[in-house]
């Protein structure tokens, strides 16, 4: 019933075709795992979807190596959606080439975007995008990471937090404060190499499903002028045009969660006997496939929504908040009716439906949790009604 969807109005004849090619390559080429060295395995992924050219999808430019001149979010969500069904980690993996190389997409210079974006398309580069601080996670523009100007340059000093791509990537795009004003006007945004004297990775992270993961720390890292992306005091603009763009993937690497832990329900309650019958029989676990199968569709078509407003060039930031919100909350409750399916396997190590219940929570938090999208959904419904709400700084 459920993969049917490529086949909704939101999509081109070129999303179907990319959906399934893409399928067909996963299908040989990733598997759901434990890696024991989670950096070695991000970085043969992303060689590997670099070779196979499905990071192409992740940089915007043909000229820098993408596959379109512009990003086209329904794309990306295509890309993520099936990457999530396959492997948590190869989802990781791209959305991150992805969104650590945005901002030199999108804001960089002729020079900049032809220094990075190809080698960011073919696999060879790893980006990372350095936001979040330990003081400052959903109000980004509450960041006190400084870049004082000097010498042809900027001094960098400050921590960054909860990196990914932490400790594996060649370049960070890190977000600084230049002291043109307060909150969100006074940021800038900068490219930093990974060998840049005084940036230090400080802390690999732990998360439960495992990822790389980092704290920096910046003590008297001099960046060149050269490396600044984008206007001075405009980085808050760069930040959130970059997460405006990736906000609705991260609800379609929920629906592809979603998809496969109600594949691997049904499976389980297809083959598993009890009580002189299979669990597929039971009234109880047919209304809890129902429910799963109706929040994975309901997800999925406020996702496709949102991208295919996006790539209209509507504006929809109700829509993306929207999407985010109800597809990774509806994806933690499907993931967590698998488990339950799945009893006491459910909660054992080496089983998908276990992976799953580790990968999904994360994305009710990271790119705006579901607290922030709530936010801004009701502000965009009041300024839609004439009684516009003033939101916060980054909200």
């Amino acid at each position: 019933m459920h993969r049917t969807h490529w086949e909704w109005p939101f999509f081109g004849p070129e999303h179907r075709t990319l959906g399934a090619g893409l399928d067909a390559w996963a299908r040989d080429h990733l598997r759901w795992r434990e890696p024991e060295d989670v950096d070695a395995a991000c970085r043969e992924l992303v060689a590997a979807l670099g070779k196979a050219g499905w990071l192409r999808y992740a940089v915007c430019g043909r000229e820098f190596g993408g596959a379109r001149d512009t990003l086209d979010v329904r794309t990306l969500c295509v890309v993520r959606e099936t990457l999530a069904y396959h492997d948590g980690l190869a989802d990781f993996a791209f959305a991150l080439q992805g969104l650590g190389s945005a901002p030199v997409g999108l804001f960089g210079t002729p020079d900049q975007r032809r220094r990075y974006l190809p080698r960011v398309a073919s696999g060879e580069a790893i980006p990372a995008f350095a936001l979040t601080e330990p003081e400052a996670g959903s109000d980004a523009a509450a960041l006190r990471c400084e870049a004082r100007p000097e010498d042809g340059g900027y001094v960098l000093n400050g921590t960054k937090t909860f990196v990914s791509n932490g400790g594996i990537a060649d370049f960070y795009v890190v977000f600084a404060r230049t002291g043109e004003a307060d909150g969100a006007r006074g940021i800038t945004a900068f490219v930093v190499e990974a060998s840049a004297p005084g940036l230090q990775v400080v802390e690999r992270i732990e998360a439960s499903a495992p990822h790389p993961l980092a704290t920096l720390r910046f003590e008297d890292c001099w960046v060149p002028e050269v490396q600044r992306v984008g206007e001075r005091a405009a980085g808050f603009r760069v930040a959130m045009r970059t997460l405006d763009v990736f906000r609705t993937t991260v609800a379609a690497a929920a629906v592809g969660f979603a998809r496969r832990a109600l594949d691997e329900a049904r499976d389980r309650a297809v083959g598993r006997r009890m009580f002189g019958a299979r669990l597929a029989d039971l009234p109880l676990a047919q209304a809890a496939l129902a429910d799963m199968a109706a929040r994975v569709d309901a997800s999925a078509l406020l996702t496709y929504r949102a991208a295919w407003l996006h790539d209209l060039g509507e504006r929809a930031v109700g829509e993306a908040a929207m999407a985010k919100m109800v597809a990774t909350e509806n994806a933690q409750r499907v993931v967590d009716a698998a488990v339950q399916l799945w009893g006491g396997l459910g909660v054992t190590r080496g089983t998908v439906v276990e992976a799953l219940y580790r990968q999904v929570r994360a994305l009710r938090i990271y790119e705006g949790a579901t607290e922030v999208q709530r936010l801004v959904v009701a502000r965009e419904l009041l300024r839609e009604g004439g009684g516009e709400s003033r939101g916060a700084d980054g909200v």
